[in-house]
């Protein structure tokens, strides 16, 4: 009691301390609160399942291995995810329901810990001074992206959390050294363990603890200011703790996650390795056009950084570049530069496989706040005159976070979707970048369909079916009201073939030039639509005409006429129906009414220009029309639009071969087989070398068909 309140004196002495205090408290009891309006990320329920299996293999002490076995179709037990477990953990001891909101409400408290340790290092490195830290919490916790993946993102945020402790205790050990106390180097070991028990990758706070406390040893001993002790003694103690500590946070580690104690060497050292033998490639919207993620340029990282944070952040860390550098401070600064930028060029160097912003690399920004805040705090000092002191290092930042804030306080609980000043905003990436990528707004959405819903024109046991392509948070959400709703799983650009009552989708993954269509989209069947700073994130459409599902079941039943009648109707409900206008022009073409299919495929292509379905359906009517030309143009647009799609190539083989151009076709064959093996492009190249006489090649060819089938 006597320490609460000698602290609550020194809080209210220093006034500076008690903002600090009071701002601190203000926004976790504001982000918790903002926490249970917030849907459920992409990752949500595969992690809560994962969270139920570490649950029941330290409940059996071990003998319930799910959660340690990797498989072919399971890499889960390669994430620790400590927090997702005692999230489930907490909510199974407490008895509450919905699991989802204890995820989102412990993740939004880790959230907070996060501004709390990067504000608490501005602390340190200012030399105790309480404005600098104020200034990091402000601009930290008006960083949308981060406050809104706070409410749900387990897996980045988390890692950020522990990421920022563990600098924090490591600023604390550097300064200290050599005469370190024992409850910083616990504190350094926890934040080592929980970072690694997150995500195998916070095993680069031993590497940063490593490297910096060799070169903090180096430039002290340089200088002399070792307390007394020689440099192979100051070594010898630096290495001592420093393995004493590393240890420690492995050990804590090995602990917290069921795989590592499998193999508490081997199984940390080849999650490593065996992360990215499980990474998926995930088709993304970047600077308007469509492309794989594994295939974007090597700047998506950075653009996506300074793209989406406050541009307060970037003034202050800018600023900090320049005044950060006195004899000092250079150590320190060099610290906080190379931590954000390390993991950025680390990406780019080894062309990992991101996607979803910038979320992989969010555990380097904090330092990156610190040097704004800092930044901000140098021009505090600089100046004489008070107007210039406070307008310069608090007023400034105070205004350049205007924007941010307001977008926080307007969009909640869609914080993340976020784009700065400096990229026009959330209208001006509309359509060129993913908004919603983590699919917060299917919550709102379904809850809409769940209160607007006429749930008296259903028959007694009949449900209305909500179809989606993301079924496990709509279906969440449905299970308020399993009597009237389930969920169905649909593509949007397949949802005419399927049968459905509403539909939620978020944009995200959709084409743009078919989202830009204002003619187009939102459908015409669409009854609500969620945005964000006036654009839409998720629609919800309501089946008013079933002709599009009539005409493909009756296509699938082999009754032609029957299918384009319907289909014919549904294109006078909507003449813009993409399934209907795909369905019609492949039955065209297989009646070979080429006219036709080539009329409705141009206007689809008209519409929509970059649809790769609209292309190769014109493409096809080109070919079938006799106009070859046509068509390698056609499949020219396809190879530009998607160069990872394999269809522009096998259409152009087949119009070389038409020309009996057999090396031209044989090299279309080539790249498209470089893209994806694919069993019938080497059947054709084999009868080609058949052709050509090269029966060796042929029989290769035909082996390796052989295998794909």
């Amino acid at each position: 009691m006597n320490k609460i309140r000698h602290w609550a004196e020194s809080c209210l002495a220093d006034k500076a301390k008690g903002v600090f205090v009071l701002l601190a408290v203000a926004s976790l009891i504001v982000l918790v609160a903002g926490s249970f309006g917030a849907g459920m990320s992409g990752d949500d329920e595969i992690h809560n399942v994962h969270a139920a299996h570490v649950y029941d293999f330290y409940r059996t002490l071990g003998k319930d291995k799910t959660a340690a076995v990797v498989t072919d179709q399971y890499n889960l037990p390669l994430y620790g995810q400590v927090v997702d477990n005692f999230a489930y953990a907490l909510a199974r001891w407490s008895g509450i329901d919905d699991v989802m909101q204890v995820r989102h409400t412990v993740n939004t408290i880790c959230g907070w810990l996060a501004m709390l340790f990067t504000a608490l290092i501005a602390f340190r490195l200012s030399g105790r001074k309480w404005l600098p830290a104020i200034l990091t919490f402000l601009l930290f916790v008006f960083s949308p992206r981060f406050v809104g993946h706070s409410f749900n993102d387990l897996k980045d945020v988390n890692l950020v959390t522990f990421m920022a402790m563990g600098l924090f205790y490591m600023v604390v050990f550097l300064q200290d050294f050599p005469k370190v106390k024992v409850s910083t180097m616990v504190m350094l070991a926890v934040s080592i363990g929980l970072a690694m028990a997150v995500r195998v990758g916070g095993l680069i706070l031993i590497a940063y603890f490593g490297f910096f406390g060799l070169l903090r040893w180096f430039f002290l001993s340089r200088e002399g200011r070792l307390d007394g002790l020689s440099k192979g003694a100051a070594f010898g103690r630096l290495v001592k703790y420093g393995l004493l500590t590393a240890a420690g946070g492995y050990l804590l580690c090995v602990s917290l996650w069921p795989y590592a104690m499998q193999r508490p060497i081997g199984n940390v050292l080849g999650a490593l390795s065996s992360m990215n033998a499980f990474s998926i490639s995930i088709r993304q919207l970047f600077e308007g056009s469509m492309a794989m993620s594994d295939t974007l340029p090597w700047y998506y990282t950075p653009k996506f950084i300074f793209m989406t944070i406050p541009v307060a952040v970037i003034a202050g860390a800018l600023i900090y570049l320049f005044t950060g550098w006195g004899k000092n401070n250079r150590f320190f600064t060099f610290f906080l530069l190379f931590c954000f930028a390390f993991p950025v060029c680390w990406i780019i160097y080894t062309k990992a496989n991101v996607y979803g912003g910038w979320r992989h690399s969010m555990f380097c920004y904090p330092t990156l706040v610190v040097m704004a805040g800092l930044g901000f705090y140098s021009l505090h000092t600089r100046f004489v005159k008070p107007v210039l002191r406070w307008g310069s290092g608090v007023a400034l930042p105070v205004v350049l976070l205007a924007g941010p804030a307001f977008h926080m306080f307007a969009n909640h609980p869609y914080e993340y979707v976020y784009f700065n000043e400096l990229a026009g905003g959330v209208k001006n990436a509309y359509g060129k970048y993913e908004l919603d990528y983590y699919y917060h707004s299917t919550r709102k959405a379904t809850e809409w369909v769940m209160a607007n819903a006429d749930v008296s024109r259903l028959k007694p046991g009949e449900k209305f079916k909500v179809a989606t392509w993301h079924t496990s948070s709509v279906g969440y959400y449905l299970r308020k009201d399993t009597a009237h709703f389930r969920p169905v799983f649909s593509r949007i650009y397949q949802m005419g073939n399927n049968d459905w009552d509403y539909a939620v989708f978020t944009i995200t993954g959709m084409n743009p030039d078919w989202i830009k269509n204002k003619k187009m989209f939102p459908p015409v069947n669409t009854v609500h639509v969620e945005k964000v700073s006036g654009v839409p994130v998720c629609i919800v459409l309501e089946r008013v005409d079933r002709n599009d599902l009539y005409g493909y079941q009756a296509m699938r039943a082999g009754k032609t006429d029957s299918a384009k009648m319907f289909f014919r109707r549904a294109l006078q409900a909507n003449p813009y129906n993409e399934q209907a206008l795909e369905n019609l022009s492949e039955l065209y073409l297989n009646r070979n009414d080429a006219d036709s299919a080539f009329a409705l495929a141009s206007f689809w292509v008209e519409n929509v220009p970059s649809n790769i379905s609209a292309l190769s359906l014109l493409a096809q009517a080109c070919f079938a029309k006799g106009d070859i030309s046509g068509a390698l143009s056609v499949s020219g647009r396809i190879k530009k639009v998607s160069p990872d799609d394999i269809s522009g190539y096998w259409l152009a083989a087949h119009c070389h071969l038409r020309e009996q151009d057999l090396q031209s076709a044989l090299d279309e064959l080539l790249a498209l087989v470089e893209i994806r093996p694919y069993a019938p492009a080497y059947d054709l190249m084999a009868q080609i070398y058949q052709a050509a006489g090269q029966t060796q090649a042929a029989s290769q060819c035909r082996q390796i068909a052989d295998r794909l089938r």
